[in-house]
């Protein structure tokens, strides 16, 4: 059965990106236009893995990692930030949140599918 992997960005061309090149590898994939539609969605979906933006609307990537580490399902699935943010802080506080990985944007596909595979083996 293939994996299910959540990406959540309020932009709707990096969602179909990242959409495209997981469904291509394999992957099912649920899509959330922010936080809030993330948190909303994952307890249906469970996905195995969550790839979210830093920067949305109504709630922030961090803001949804705190939220998806505290429920029991998501304690302990890959969450990956992808985001226009390289700051040295800002990653800091991404991993104090408890995101595993981070991918700056632009990015390709292949890196993309590179970090995937390696955190869900």
């Amino acid at each position: 059965m293939a994996k299910t992997i959540m990406t959540a960005d309020d932009s709707a061309s990096v969602r179909q990106m990242v959409s495209f090149t997981l469904k291509q590898a394999g992957y099912d994939v649920v899509e959330a236009i922010d936080g809030q539609d993330a948190l909303h969605k994952a307890d249906g979906s469970r996905p195995a893995m969550l790839i979210t933006d830093l920067n949305m609307p109504n709630m922030d990537g961090i803001e949804l990692i705190r939220n998806m580490r505290a429920k029991p399902d998501f304690k302990f699935i890959p969450i990956v930030m992808l985001t226009t943010e390289s700051q040295a802080t800002k990653k800091q506080e991404g991993k104090a949140a408890g995101a595993t990985g981070w991918i700056v944007k632009p990015f390709n596909p292949e890196q993309l599918l590179a970090v995937v595979k390696k955190l869900l083996g």
